[in-house]
């Protein structure tokens, strides 16, 4: 490993990364004298983030005291908002789960109403776990539209009336809210939790709507405004019958999303309202929804297939309420993808249905909170405060 910077966020990093357990280990990643980094460590520890133990292996003298994340006095939250449920997910600063809850929850109720069960449910959760309020660092939210990350405010969101531009932050009093598209927290969550190792990743959620979450060289990839992986309102040549809701006519939603594939049914005199029932009729084994489905992976795969030419993913994961069915849906994107992207592009791609599941925006939500509270700048001003 290279050498690091020496600042308190620096060696901070190191320790929550597992890279350096003992003073000894922090002195040789970075090349500082063991002088300062007892200072880094000892302002650390007096802020409550570190705590150092007796349980080393010794070498032949006193056994080396162990550095880790003191994980009692902090909590983070994940909160994953989509058009009618809620799940909240209560973690510690080492990002495993302490407790969580889903309810029923409709998005379009606005966000006073919305927001204040969300703060109700985390002081249950708080509660439950034995922690005051005052133990919760930051917050992390996932929405069903596009939103503006650096203000944390929703930018018209269709599906979420009355979230336009609605200050979401500040909402909550004395812990920090960042705020994010779900399914970039979708793609976080997934590539922590399952996916570590890989560099860049495209995670594809296919429910209402769809949507891309983008990790390119591990980190989330946002765009300029906050809208990169908007891949639902993407053309789809030869469906200029198809409205959309953004205003525009053949977006891939339209003709391949959850809520597209249940009107379809409907037509065909099936009773299916959402990507739910057509879930449903799937794995009651309906021929007209499997074959709906398949063709919807293949429409899918149309678009998959520019993106894996232009990105050069490891790996796509497939996620949302259709990945339910995901023997069907992937076998109409992988058809497409393998056909029509550059054979140096899918030598190595891996297309695989989702391993977080319902969870993936929750954790990556709590996540989201917890590395930007990680971040070297922002334990830098905790330190210097």
């Amino acid at each position: 490993m290279t050498p690091q910077p020496g600042s308190a966020g620096d060696v901070l990093t190191l320790i929550s990364a597992g890279s350096a357990t003992t003073r000894s280990d922090l002195a040789r990643l970075t090349g500082l004298a063991r002088s300062t980094i007892s200072q880094r460590v000892d302002a650390l520890i007096e802020r409550g983030l570190v705590e150092e133990t007796e349980s080393g292996e010794s070498t032949g003298g006193r056994p080396p005291r162990q550095l880790r994340l003191h994980t009692e006095d902090h909590a983070f939250a994940g909160v994953d908002l989509g058009a009618t449920h809620c799940r909240v997910a209560l973690m510690d600063i080492s990002g495993n789960v302490l407790a969580e809850c889903e309810d029923g929850l409709l998005i379009g109720e606005g966000p006073e109403k919305v927001l204040a069960h969300v703060d109700q449910r985390l002081d249950q959760l708080l509660g439950r776990v034995g922690r005051p309020r005052s133990a919760l660092r930051a917050v992390g939210i996932g929405v069903p539209g596009p939103v503006e990350f650096a203000t944390g405010r929703p930018n018209n969101p269709p599906i979420m009336p009355g979230w336009n531009d609605y200050p979401v932050p500040d909402y909550f009093e004395g812990v920090e809210v960042l705020v994010d598209n779900d399914v970039n927290v979708m793609a976080l969550g997934e590539h922590r939790e399952a996916f570590g190792d890989t560099r860049h990743l495209l995670f594809v959620k296919v429910g209402t709507g769809i949507g891309c979450g983008i990790m390119a060289e591990g980190k989330l990839h946002r765009g300029a405004q906050g809208s990169a992986g908007d891949i639902g309102h993407i053309r789809v040549s030869g469906h200029e019958d198809a409205g959309c809701r953004c205003g525009n006519s053949a977006c891939l939603e339209a003709v391949a999303g959850g809520a597209a594939i249940a009107r379809r049914l409907t037509e065909l005199g099936l009773a299916a309202e959402t990507g739910a029932d057509v879930v449903a009729l799937v794995q009651s084994g309906n021929t007209q929804a499997l074959r709906l489905v398949r063709e919807a992976g293949r429409l899918i795969g149309e678009v998959l297939a520019s993106l894996v030419n232009f990105f050069n993913p490891e790996v796509i994961v497939i996620g949302g309420a259709l990945s339910r069915v995901h023997e069907h849906l992937l076998a109409g994107i992988r058809e497409t993808v393998y056909r029509r992207s550059l054979p140096l592009a899918t030598h190595h791609l891996s297309i695989t249905p989702s391993r977080t599941g319902i969870n993936a925006a929750a954790l990556g939500a709590g996540i989201l909170a917890i590395e930007h509270y990680l971040s070297p700048d922002n334990i830098n001003r905790i330190v210097n405060a």
